[in-house]
């Protein structure tokens, strides 16, 4: 369903909704609100929902839940406020995972208000309100823990229904999906010629699990279809914020924004324009050492690719409200996903990928957009030694992972840190290329003269003390010429 329901599509929602013979687990109808329990509801409702498999959850204010006559309402979410703060701000707060919720207020027939509180299904993990999951057995809320067969039940839905097999927009007419995917794109990407009649292009975006087929010629596309070819991904419901935001900063704080741009398209149609845009934000410097002819850019764009693509293709889409960001500072630039990673970060260049969403993943690599075996990151590492750049550096917070690429800096201007952790990247590329590091292809790495060997050796020892690196060969102890990774 697209996001944005003008007032007409609410009314005739709603009158759909009261023809129900009765309240069912995902729809709940009520006069007035008591705010402190909405909250119960909409994990009962999500959870339900997400049972019975149903695209939203609906609880309906103004509603008399016997008859279910309109009758008008007198709560009004937009001004009301619970202790101290906007309703819809408090209940974030207490939900978890944050689920998409949405109150709509209007008026039906002779001015009776009415408010629809629409919702998300569960996707990935039962919905709490203040730590304890609801559910709905028929009409009425239950906790789920008093019922471990529901329990049960829900977890074997969300082990069997991966994210990007769920449904963004449902029961929509074929030039309605026609008019959501940007299809040529799909076309484009995959090298087939376009087909001539729109049951060829149908069949195409079916095969590849984009869309599904629904009853009575009408169709559902998936999570997968939409983020990657939404012509605009604010048009499907949960999905608006999963739009890749670009924020390009003066400085290197985030106290003054230069420029911020929220992309609308899927992700592989929107790709490759989202890579242009950013290389003409970047500045290039001038030649530099060895590596550098005149004017080269600021980072590799290889490099720059591989962690936007590992940004979109690992998120963690049950994190909801926020999306893959990418900030540009003056001297670093930061890429930002929703998730923690599955694998340590200290393992990121030498482990095998591991995706939350492997559909999306392997579509991606079918288009040559990301790296096809690996994680990429020992590509980057490799770009930002040709450049001569502080090594790259991966943070985990509490719900993101972050990937951050530096500036050119002269090994003078590196920090002991700095230099320890490009020794600790160096000596994992070396590795996963079967290859010890030794102090030669240190000093190759930070761009160092043989007759300043000591420099390399100093950053060595600092590794081995911080326990980064150790001896290649155990036995030879300080005197070792040759070293691997901590974890080798």
């Amino acid at each position: 369903m697209p996001i944005e329901l003008t007032t007409q599509d609410l009314i005739s929602l709603v009158k759909e909704l009261c023809r129900l013979p009765r309240e069912t687990e995902w729809v709940e109808f009520k006069l007035n609100a008591d705010v402190e329990v909405i909250g119960e509801y909409i994990s009962a409702l999500a959870n339900s929902a997400a049972l019975h498999r149903k695209q939203q959850a609906y609880l309906v204010f103004g509603i008399d839940d016997e008859t279910h006559q309109i009758v008008g309402t007198t709560f009004k979410p937009s001004l009301q406020k619970h202790k101290h703060q906007e309703i819809e701000s408090w209940l974030l707060q207490k939900i978890s995972p944050k689920i998409h919720f949405r109150f709509y207020e209007f008026d039906v027939d002779e001015h009776r208000s009415v408010v629809l509180l629409e919702i998300q299904p569960a996707s990935h993990n039962p919905v709490q309100y203040e730590g304890v999951e609801y559910f709905r057995l028929g009409s009425y809320k239950k906790k789920l823990k008093e019922f471990p067969e529901k329990e049960r039940a829900l977890w074997r839905i969300f082990d069997k229904t991966p994210f990007e097999q769920q449904l963004a927009a449902s029961n929509l007419p074929a030039d309605e999906v026609l008019k959501l995917l940007d299809y040529p794109a799909y076309f484009d990407l995959m090298g087939l010629p376009l087909p001539e009649n729109r049951a060829g292009i149908l069949s195409a975006l079916y095969a590849d699990k984009l869309i599904q087929e629904g009853t009575a010629d009408k169709w559902h596309i998936t999570n997968l279809g939409a983020i990657l070819f939404a012509k605009k991904l604010q048009q499907f419901q949960h999905l608006g914020r999963k739009a890749v935001r670009l924020v390009m900063y003066k400085g290197n704080s985030r106290i003054e924004t230069v420029r911020e741009i929220e992309g609308n398209k899927g992700y592989a149609s929107g790709f490759e324009g989202l890579i242009d845009y950013l290389k003409t934000l970047l500045p290039s410097n001038e030649e530099i050492g060895k590596a550098f002819r005149k004017e080269v850019p600021m980072y590799p764009e290889l490099a720059i690719r591989e962690l936007v693509a590992n940004a979109i293709i690992h998120q963690d889409f049950s994190v909801s409200g926020t999306g893959p960001m990418i900030e540009v500072f003056e001297q670093r630039m930061e890429i930002t996903n929703p998730g923690i990673p599955l694998v340590a970060t200290e393992r990121f260049l030498d482990s095998p990928p591991q995706s939350r969403n492997e559909a999306l993943a392997s579509f991606m690599r079918r288009v040559n957009i990301c790296e096809e075996r690996g994680s990429g990151i020992d590509k980057v590492v490799f770009q930002t030694e040709i450049y001569q750049l502080p090594a790259p550096v991966f943070e985990v917070t509490t719900n993101h992972t972050r990937s951050v690429l530096f500036s050119y800096k002269t090994f003078a201007d590196m920090a002991k840190a700095e230099r320890a952790h490009a020794c600790y990247m160096h000596c994992c590329l070396k590795y996963v290329n079967r290859e010890p590091m030794n102090n030669p292809s240190l000093r190759e790495r930070f761009g160092i003269e043989a007759k300043s060997k000591s420099m390399v050796s100093r950053v060595i020892k600092d590794a081995v003390e911080m326990a980064l690196i150790k001896p290649y060969d155990a036995d030879v102890g300080a005197k070792a010429l040759r070293y691997i990774p901590f974890w080798a």
